[in-house]
């Protein structure tokens, strides 16, 4: 049985490229098929798979400012040839559901989302996106003609695997498919609970808009409270500058420093509004309590008042009181900890390794069963 996998682009290592990284331990000899492929951005993580890259990786810039061949996208996906494999898994926020594959081949996608900026979020991206005047003015004529490529490849898909209640909802909405739920794995060996809790507040977040990290400052300014906060991005000046001294910017920190301060800290904060939210599960492997905004993953995630709290409004004032009435003292981390481990890395292998096998003698007796009634 030969295997491919499908990724959207190899630049960055976060939760799809851990989905990425089980998904090749299942299958270790399978090709890894992406767009492009940043070696320098994403650590050498990936350097003993056996990569193949688009023609966007050889265009001017195809690395580093791959959003230039937005347009050229589909393209670039649909010229990988899959003729040679039985079944090809794609791990898709964009672009990898999108490949075309012969009959008897199975096609299995596990969707991070539906491309955010082409469906929800596609308003907010475009009055957000820096670009030249004339190319923001533009932008919502290429979004169009790749949002309607966008349904036309999700119907190609012959299984959809979502990564949570929210996405499959969303995948119905934009897609009108059903999927199965499959929860992304959260490495919770990597986190422990800790006998010492210290006075400050914990946020790790990707420094972008749509994560809300200026939610968090605005309410933490009017709080005093300390705040730490994890993580980089093109946010970072304008969130310093509107920041008092309680609260304090960490920058990015290795794997072993943020367990340290996830193990310590009074509550994890979670403002936006995930598809999942995996960073919020590494807090509750740590047996601390997470405040979170009532939408998307969280509502998945976070049990009220015993992994820990949700607030109503995406606003500082409704953050502020949820941190007022919030007690710490009242959870129980080794609770929070067990609730946590549902999520573990080894159940998510386990359950997406017999899906993809049980679908495909599904899929192989189907076909067998076609052919010999005709």
């Amino acid at each position: 049985m030969k295997v491919a996998l499908v990724h959207d682009f190899l630049n960055q290592v976060g939760g799809a490229e851990r989905v990425l990284q089980i998904f090749h331990e299942i299958f270790p000899r399978a090709p890894v098929y992406t767009i492009t492929y940043d070696h320098t951005e994403t650590r050498g993580e990936f350097r003993d798979m056996d990569i193949k890259t688009s023609f966007i990786q050889r265009l001017p810039f195809g690395i580093k400012q791959y959003k230039w061949y937005l347009s050229m996208m589909p393209a670039a996906i649909e010229q990988f040839d899959f003729s040679n494999y039985d079944i090809v898994l794609s791990d898709c926020s964009a672009f990898s559901k999108g490949v075309i594959v012969r009959p008897e081949t199975l096609h299995i996608s596990y969707i991070h989302s539906p491309t955010r900026y082409l469906w929800n979020d596609t308003h907010s991206y475009t009055e957000e996106i820096k670009q030249p005047g004339m190319i923001k003015k533009m932008l919502p004529l290429v979004l169009n003609k790749i949002r309607t490529w966008d349904h036309l490849a999700a119907q190609r898909v012959d299984k959809m695997v979502a990564n949570s209640k929210t996405v499959a909802e969303r995948i119905r909405k934009y897609y009108n498919r059903e999927s199965d739920i499959i929860y992304p794995p959260v490495e919770t060996s990597k986190y422990s609970i800790s006998g010492e809790v210290a006075d400050y507040f914990l946020i790790v977040s990707r420094l972008r808009p749509y994560k809300r990290v200026d939610l968090v400052v605005e309410a933490f300014n009017a709080l005093r409270l300390p705040l730490k906060v994890i993580g980089a991005g093109e946010e970072l000046e304008r969130l310093k500058k509107m920041s008092n001294d309680n609260i304090e910017f960490l920058g990015p920190v290795s794997d072993k420093e943020k367990a340290k301060y996830l193990s310590k800290w009074r509550a994890f904060i979670h403002p936006q509004e995930e598809d999942f939210g995996i960073t919020a599960l590494e807090a509750m492997a740590s047996g601390r309590p997470v405040i979170a905004y009532k939408k998307g993953g969280a509502v998945e995630t976070v049990i009220p008042n015993k992994t820990g709290i949700l607030f109503e409004d995406q606003t500082p004032w409704n953050l502020v009181d949820a941190v007022r009435d919030f007690d710490y003292k009242q959870y129980d981390p080794e609770e929070i900890r067990k609730h946590a481990l549902d999520f573990d890395i080894k159940l998510f292998k386990d359950r997406i390794e017999r899906y993809i096998f049980d679908n495909y003698e599904e899929f192989r007796k189907g076909r067998e069963e076609y052919f010999s009634n005709k």
